[in-house]
């Protein structure tokens, strides 16, 4: 399983601007757009995580 970068909102739900910064390190530690972006959400359906595989994403 390849290393993966994972983030968490600073308050409970994450934010449009920590979503873009997740997107922004993702590409600069190298994970491929290709790779699925996996997310945990709230029970209101906000985005309480996100994860991507660094490296190729077999899955």
């Amino acid at each position: 399983m390849p290393a993966a970068l994972r983030f968490t909102g600073e308050d409970k739900d994450l934010t449009l601007d920590e979503l873009a910064e997740f997107v922004e390190n993702a590409r600069k530690v190298g994970a491929p757009g290709s790779n699925p972006v996996r997310a945990e959400l709230s029970t209101s359906g906000k985005i309480k995580q996100v994860e991507v595989a660094v490296g190729e994403d077999d899955d």
